[in-house]
């Protein structure tokens, strides 16, 4: 929690600072509230005081009860205004954090989680920060002042006072011993509920198809239920505390009239008075303390929920990033000694990959290759053999555990990853699309500047990605809206945008991992025909199923278990692999691969 109140800054801190002003302000105001009510007292006792010295006095109370309110406004004004540039701070902090992680520490977190860590735990966070201002600040100076008014009363009342601070004091004890495991576990227990609303909402065709929605909804209502139940666990034990709060108020404000009868009825003379008067006034303070006392407990109740939270948001914002920038290289002709720079070119030197440190068998073992600028590589094989992350390692969504991958002869782990990722065009096994408009989503390929479009490149784009046919039927043609995910068109149509989103970036090398499998035949062959004559200068590498799609390829890569083992053109890997060999005849016949 520490680690996160250091993340205010001057500004804040001198709005706590003029914050603890008026909370100091606003103590001695409330507090000189009960000694017009002595006053009053004394007043009423006096049998020639007029009614006007009853309203003048009562007046004063009301003046001060009304600066109370004010005070209590701003500084109420002034706790939000903090709370909320903090929970800003944390929320920018996250999302950058997130941002900037690889693949390996998001899938360590999980995207359920990191949702819950970005929203709910930071809420926790603000609500106690919120609270602190307020409370931490007002209540030990309330407490401490209103006992040293005390002690120019009577004394007679303070055993009833030391007592109901112990009721109060062992009430929360027992309170915090049962509700911090439930609170402990609440924060896991929202992640379930986000993990499982996110993966229904995602797969809803899923789940209707298989008409699985009484699966899910039982599903979904198990971890509710979990939930539900541990939250009630904890608000039924803290639910205790308002009316033992209340009961011992009442039992002390109960206690001191009882004994300052007996007490007042055993005096004589001006000690009668006197008494009457100062048990009205102990009284007021009394419940100033014991006030005091259940704010400084509610906060400390709030407490263990907020640490959780805390330590999760500290958990992401504290995660060392396994992939960092290297110093930027600019591949310039004046750093290549006047030599024509490199570009397109990309190599694989005894490449190998594993995830969690070892943990698990070699996914790639020593894949060597070598792609000049213009080439087109293919790599086919199995599924599990290795196909995707192979090329997840060229933008450095993952670091190759140990060889070299190289992008214009330089090791991809010395630039930049905003320049390095600014040479690829990547287009994901799954075809992802954002909300906004055709034009947007093409546009994005331009480092994710969607706004500022060319619509004639964005329609160049669409045209060579086979796209033209279906988006100018489409009712605002480029303007038209695409949803959330691209759920309003196909998933062949949401492949061709995501082809033409590369397109529209004109990079040195295009990375398409299986990204034609939604296409039919005829429009994978036109859109190759396109994507060769358009990016004839581009170097393309391509993961694909279909011999079809890769047959033309000046480099085959043939994966099996993580290994190359076939590396050679479509004629020569027909006679000498024989993996590649069952794949293809798997597909095709021997004469439909000759006209292919």
């Amino acid at each position: 929690m520490f680690k996160i109140i250091k993340k205010l800054q001057f500004k804040e801190w001198l709005l706590v600072m003029v914050s603890a002003v008026l909370i100091v302000w606003q103590v001695y105001v409330e507090l000189k509230i009960p000694d017009y009510m002595k006053e009053i007292t004394t007043i009423i006792q006096n049998p020639t005081a007029g009614v006007s010295a009853i309203f003048a006095e009562g007046g004063f109370m009301l003046m001060y009860a009304f600066m109370s309110l004010i005070l209590a406004v701003i500084v109420g004004y002034i706790s939000c205004k903090v709370a909320m540039t903090l929970g800003y701070r944390l929320r920018n902090s996250m999302f950058t954090k997130v941002e900037s992680m690889s693949m390996e520490e998001i899938n360590r977190f999980s995207t359920a989680s990191l949702i819950t860590r970005s929203t709910n735990d930071i809420v926790q966070v603000q609500m106690l920060l919120v609270f602190a201002i307020q409370i931490l600040l007002k209540a030990p100076v309330m407490a401490v002042w209103a006992l040293i008014k005390m002690s120019g009363t009577s004394g007679a009342w303070s055993w009833l006072v030391v007592g109901g601070v112990a009721i109060i004091v062992v009430l929360v004890a027992v309170v915090i011993i049962i509700a911090l495991p439930r609170f402990k576990k609440m924060q896991k227990y929202t992640d379930d509920v986000n993990k499982v609303a996110r993966e229904n909402l995602t797969g809803i065709r899923v789940v209707r198809a298989y008409n699985a929605e009484k699966f899910e909804e039982k599903r979904f209502g198990d971890i509710n239920d979990t939930l539900t139940s541990n939250y009630l666990g904890a608000t039924r034990t803290m639910a205790l505390m308002h009316p033992t709060m209340t009961f011992v108020m009442t039992g002390i404000s109960l206690g001191i009239y009882w004994i300052g009868a007996y007490l007042i009825n055993d005096a004589v003379g001006m000690d009668k008075k006197v008494l009457f008067t100062d048990m009205m006034a102990y009284s007021a303070y009394a419940m100033q303390v014991i006030m005091s006392f259940l704010m400084l407990i509610m906060v400390f109740i709030m407490l263990p929920r907020v640490m959780v939270s805390a330590k999760r948001i500290n958990e992401v914002l504290d995660t060392e990033n396994t992939i960092v920038d290297g110093t930027t290289f600019d591949n310039s002709p004046d750093d290549n000694n006047g030599k024509k720079a490199v570009t397109g070119e990309l190599e694989f030197i005894n490449v190998s990959f594993e995830y969690n440190d070892g943990g698990e068998d070699k996914i790639l073992s020593n894949v060597s290759f070598k792609a000049n600028k213009g080439d087109m590589v293919a790599i086919i094989g199995a599924t599990g053999s290795g196909k995707s992350t192979l090329v997840n390692l060229i933008p450095r969504l993952y670091d190759a555990t140990s060889g070299a991958v190289l992008v214009n002869g330089v090791d991809v782990k010395q630039y930049s990853q905003f320049e390095l990722r600014n040479k690829i065009a990547y287009v994901p096994q799954k075809a992802v699309l954002f909300s906004g408009t055709v034009n947007s989503n093409v546009a994005y390929g331009d480092s994710g500047k969607g706004t500022d479009v060319n619509e004639n490149m964005v329609k160049t784009a669409v045209e060579i990605a086979q796209g033209k046919n279906f988006v100018e039927k489409m009712d605002d043609s480029y303007a038209s809206k695409i949803s959330q995910g691209g759920t309003n068109v196909s998933g062949g149509q949401k492949q061709r945008l995501s082809i033409a989103r590369a397109v529209y970036r004109k990079p040195e090398i295009f990375v398409f991992d299986d990204s034609f499998s939604a296409l039919d035949y005829a429009t994978d062959r036109k859109l190759r025909t396109a994507l060769k004559n358009e990016t004839e200068g581009s170097t393309t590498i391509v993961v694909s199923q279909r011999i079809g799609t890769i047959k033309d390829a000046n480099l085959i890569l043939v994966l099996e278990g993580g290994e190359v083992v076939g590396s050679a053109t479509h004629e020569e890997l027909m006679k000498t692999c024989e993996v590649y060999r069952e794949i293809a005849y798997s597909q095709l016949s021997e004469e439909e691969l000759k006209n292919v």
